[in-house]
């Protein structure tokens, strides 16, 4: 038997040797094809003889032995039989033969060696014209890789910041106002129009918070640190939820001082985010305690104006049927128009000292002689609901906003309730990242709605206002003391910090302590 090897390298060659090969096992009727995978590969290595041969090849290629002979001659000469080397443990091993046909009955199978040969001539040829591009490639820029040749989307996910289209846009019109009292006509229109040349940003409900403080420096010596804590809590919050803030202090409308300069900020916020389906008023002084409560905006889809209060203490005529220091406005056509009129009450208008009067009149338990926001909100609810109350929600279900005095005393034990909850199931245990807080926060709203936990004193209130505080001037309300409101806000600041510090590892383990923090263990609270 004669014999000879070769050592080679280039992949065209071993396709080629592949197509050859196959080409010769299509010529014989009577062939036996055995195929495996050895468990030892070895440099390429080309064995041929008079009627067959065997190619031993990099991983990436099967080892083929045919032994092309006649079932007679291989009987004769069982040295040429590859299967008759292996050891007789492996001999007719399914994991060697590729197919075994029994010589007295006929069958399909009969077709295999063919068939099989067709399928390694079609890869084969596959393998040689790749190899061949890559050589080529190869040649031209021997520097290649599949990194430089095959291209991957990197196109960004979310809204493309860098880029604005040259079509025009309400923002080319030169009568364009971001103040009070300029009309604006087919807003929803134009910020269809701009979501359509910007497509990046889609369409959902995208929230804008808005908060603000005085221009000029605080009265209280401790104002501006409180102002600065209370514009920390807020941030945190849009954090954990991905909505944006807008923290203003300055005065957009000279007239609008005091709770009235709210409404020039909303006009401009609402024109300078048209990719906002929401602008979300908070006051300065008041606190998100709930940090994992994500606004159930669907509940929403048909309103356009969410605010904490009752219907049925506004048809009472109450000063204290709604609060107006924290709302949601849905920023369209409506909303526009909506504080327009609200604004209209208010020194920018042209008959304050009027609607002050109108307003007391209205209002048997209105405190302030002068017209103010809240007021002007419950007038327009009771004189005119027929065009603007059906798209007022007034949210009571759960702490939209709470009034402080009635929430800073029971923090404590809250925190206790959600601890037991916590220690009861394993999952709210987990360490995780902050980015995906909001996850766990609705397991455990989820949790304790099932255990019949989340009503008031229980729950978490999601927004505690300190109304009458003022920590800025430092002219609280003389119903309580001014230690009542500092210490109030120290509790109810810790008590959000420790569950954004949480995700950091510590806690505040005293509330009336701001600079002590503690190291959490493991599976706290385990």
């Amino acid at each position: 038997m004669f014999l000879k090897s070769i050592k080679f390298q280039p992949y065209p060659l071993l396709s080629f040797l592949f197509l050859y090969g196959f080409r010769q096992l299509k010529k014989k009727k009577k062939t036996k094809v055995h195929a495996y995978f050895p468990a030892r590969l070895e440099p390429c290595t080309l064995i041929t003889n008079k009627r067959g041969f065997g190619i031993t090849a990099p991983v990436s290629y099967l080892l083929l032995l045919p032994v092309l002979k006649s079932s007679t001659s291989h009987r004769e000469n069982p040295k040429l039989s590859i299967t008759s080397q292996l050891p007789p443990s492996q001999m007719g091993s399914q994991e060697f033969s590729l197919f075994q046909t029994s010589p007295h009955k006929r069958s399909l199978l009969h077709r295999a060696p063919s068939l099989i040969a067709d399928g390694f001539l079609f890869v084969g040829g596959a393998a040689m014209a790749l190899s061949l591009v890559w050589a080529l490639i190869s040649f031209i820029n021997p520097s290649s890789t599949f990194d430089t040749i095959i291209t991957y989307d990197n196109t960004p996910q979310g809204p493309d910041l860098g880029y604005d289209p040259p079509e025009p846009t309400f923002y080319d019109d030169p009568n364009l106002s971001y103040s009070v009292g300029e009309a604006i006509k087919n807003w929803d229109d134009k910020r269809r129009e701009w979501l359509r040349v910007h497509p990046s940003f889609g369409v959902g409900d995208r929230i804008v918070l808005v908060t603000g403080s005085q221009p000029s420096v605080c009265k209280n010596p401790v104002g501006d640190h409180l102002q600065l804590r209370l514009f920390k809590n807020k941030v945190d919050y849009c954090r954990f939820h991905g909505c944006e803030v807008f923290y203003n202090n300055v005065l957009l409308d000279p007239k609008g001082t005091g709770f009235w300069a709210k409404y020039p900020i909303l006009r401009a916020a609402m024109v300078a985010h048209p990719e906002a389906e929401w602008i979300y008023w908070v006051d300065s002084d008041a606190i998100f305690t709930d940090m994992e409560f994500k606004v159930p905006l669907e509940k929403y889809k048909d309103h356009n104006l969410v605010v904490h209060g009752w219907w049925h203490m506004v048809k009472q005529q109450s000063w204290t049927s709604v609060n107006a220091g924290v709302f949601l406005i849905r920023n369209c056509q409506w909303s526009l128009e909506f504080i327009d009129e609200w604004a209209s009450m208010g020194p920018q208008g042209p008959a304050k000292e009027k609607w002050g009067e109108t307003q007391k009149s209205l209002l048997k338990d209105k405190l302030y002689p002068g017209s103010d926001d809240q007021s002007a909100l419950i007038y327009l609810l009771l004189k005119q609901r027929q065009k603007w109350g059906d798209k007022v929600y007034l949210e009571s279900e759960y702490n939209f906003q709470s009034y402080w005095l009635g929430v800073v005393d029971g923090l404590d034990n809250i925190t206790k309730g959600y601890m037991e909850v916590d220690r009861e199931m394993g999952k709210l245990r987990r360490r995780h990242a902050e980015k995906v807080s909001e996850f766990y926060g609705e397991m455990r709203e989820q949790n304790m709605k099932d255990k019949g936990m989340w009503r008031e004193n229980v729950r978490r209130p999601f927004v505690t206002h300190f109304t009458g505080c003022e920590p800025c001037s430092g002219d609280y309300n003389p119903t309580y003391t001014w230690e009542d409101c500092w210490n109030g806000m120290q509790k109810a600041l810790n008590f959000a910090d420790n569950q954004v510090l949480r995700r950091y590892g510590f806690v505040h383990p005293d509330l009336l302590n701001s600079s002590l923090v503690t190291p959490l263990p493991f599976d706290f609270p385990a």
